[in-house]
């Protein structure tokens, strides 16, 4: 007997799991289970995460890792887990841990391995690297900074609506970690990048993404070298961080569910 294979949504830092809601109404009428649970600590609302900031803080990858594992464990089937930003390394993460069927990482967050640092990716995270204390709190963007880190590739007017309508406060300590991880043997960062009986990987990047370049997901993708297991990757050259949820968002979303097809994942058994 088939059942709807879950699709389990992570979202990145600054996002709020609901800016997936579209995704989740297009996946669904595709015949998918979806579902978007936040981060530890995240309160269930936009506004509440932003009335309440330090409920956020002091989660780091292997938090929010743990937390979405265990609500897969609950799960009849392993499901396809889709991540945006350091969402994507979270899916990467639980994919090479063989908890999840297959995933997709959207402009996701470096990896331990990957080396290429971009300018522009320094100056949209400076908000959380200004000041060393912030790897225990939480941190919000400005109008402005969002507009460089995810909304550059848009109209003023749609990136300061997509600011008001989906941004939340976020942890510094997941940037940290990942900025100290090819230093660190034992990173939060890392990935099983060689485990090649796992299930297939996409990569997704945006051409011009000041916060994740298409230069770290093309080396992330030779981070991958080591595994026979499918890994592709497809860039969209004239879009940028906030690729999921602006008003290009279903071209992206529409790829994902054809290659989710040829990779024959449409139902859970």
């Amino acid at each position: 007997m088939t059942v709807p294979l879950p699709v389990v949504f992570v979202h990145g830092l600054w996002l709020h799991s609901t800016s997936w809601q579209p995704w989740i109404d297009l996946f669904r009428d595709a015949g998918y289970n979806p579902f978007a649970p936040g981060w530890p600590g995240d309160p269930d609302t936009v506004e509440e995460a932003r009335q309440n900031p330090e409920s956020i803080a002091g989660h780091g990858i292997d938090d929010v890792v743990e937390h979405y594992a265990a609500l897969i464990a609950g799960l009849s089937v392993r499901p396809i887990v889709i991540g945006h930003s350091f969402g994507g390394m979270i899916a990467q993460k639980l994919l090479g841990q063989d908890r999840a069927a297959a995933a997709v990482a959207i402009d996701a967050a470096q990896i331990k391995g990957v080396l290429p640092l971009p300018l522009s990716a320094l100056r949209a995270t400076f908000p959380v690297f200004r000041n060393p204390a912030n790897k225990h709190r939480s941190v919000s963007l400005t109008a402005e900074q969002f507009r460089f880190a995810f909304g550059n590739a848009l109209s003023e007017e749609e990136s300061a609506a997509l600011y008001e309508r989906w941004t939340i406060p976020a942890p510094g300590k997941p940037l940290y970690e990942a900025a100290s991880a090819n230093f660190n043997p034992h990173s939060p960062a890392k990935v099983d990048t060689e485990n090649s009986g796992r299930g297939p990987l996409l990569l997704i990047s945006g051409g011009k993404d000041h916060t994740v370049p298409e230069t770290v997901t093309r080396a992330t993708l030779k981070q991958y070298r080591h595994s026979e297991a499918v890994t592709d990757i497809t860039n969209f050259p004239d879009r940028g961080h906030s690729l999921t949820i602006d008003g290009g968002w279903r071209e992206v979303a529409d790829t994902v569910l054809s290659w989710l097809r040829k990779q024959n994942l449409e139902t859970g058994r």
